[in-house]
């Protein structure tokens, strides 16, 4: 008789608490949802890039921005369903920085919210943006692959994170202008491995003027690979 009070009531005994405000939450990604409301959501956005518009209006028809139209990137389209600002900004540092993996779930699971409704043409696979092996073991852990790996499993698409590779230990990207960071990327990813890719999906954790993602997917776009999507969990306001 104890066991089985036990076993229905031991949850109930540690009180579960928000991620942000530590208000109590049933949620098993443990965000309450007020805290989930407040996730800013990239609403206006351009089709390519994911850029967020300067509107409090929430555009209907696809747009493309004027970076995008003037000099195209190598991917076709972006899906990034947050801005990064506060509260999702926090989560993204504490995973990233401080490896409090257990916000990889609740981060991934706001992407996949947003490409539930995508049942058809779905990439052949996700790649993750690759880490230098030396930031690697600084690390302990790269963001991105962990991640995709649960967004990978729940939406039964194969993930691949041997296909390609950081071939420069390139200085933080969050410290360089948008030309030093172009600069700072040239040749810094490489295909190790034939393949026959035609569609495939790289995911990074945040995008902040797209010249990393762009990179890899030059390097794709040269071993074959026709459309590349870029997916994130958030985008910044930053300009390319």
């Amino acid at each position: 008789m104890i066991y089985n009070w036990l076993k229905n009531n031991l949850s109930s005994l540690f009180l579960k608490q928000c991620l942000l405000c530590l208000s109590p939450t049933n949620n098993k990604h443990l965000l309450c949802s007020s805290c989930e409301e407040d996730l800013p959501e990239n609403k206006s956005h351009c089709i390519i890039c994911a850029i967020p518009f300067s509107t409090t209006q929430t555009i209907h028809s696809p747009l493309v921005c004027g970076k995008c139209i003037k000099s195209p990137p190598f991917y076709t389209m972006s899906l990034i369903p947050h801005i990064y600002a506060s509260p999702l900004k926090q989560l993204i540092s504490n995973l990233k920085f401080q490896g409090n993996l257990t916000h990889a779930p609740l981060l991934a699971q706001g992407f996949i919210n947003s490409i539930e409704h995508r049942k058809n043409n779905l990439p052949e696979c996700i790649i993750p943006v690759p880490l230098h092996p030396q930031r690697l073991q600084e690390r302990g852990f790269n963001q991105a692959l962990e991640l995709a790996r649960i967004i990978a499993k729940k939406l039964n698409i194969p993930l691949d994170y041997a296909l390609c590779q950081r071939n420069k230990a390139t200085p933080f990207q969050s410290d360089l202008s948008a030309k030093q960071r172009k600069q700072n990327l040239k040749n810094a990813f490489g295909v190790s491995q034939k393949h026959s890719y035609k569609h495939v999906a790289i995911f990074d954790d945040v995008v902040t003027t797209g010249t990393t993602v762009n990179e890899l997917a030059r390097q794709l776009k040269q071993s074959g690979v026709e459309t590349i999507e870029v997916w994130a969990i958030a985008r910044t306001n930053n300009k390319r």
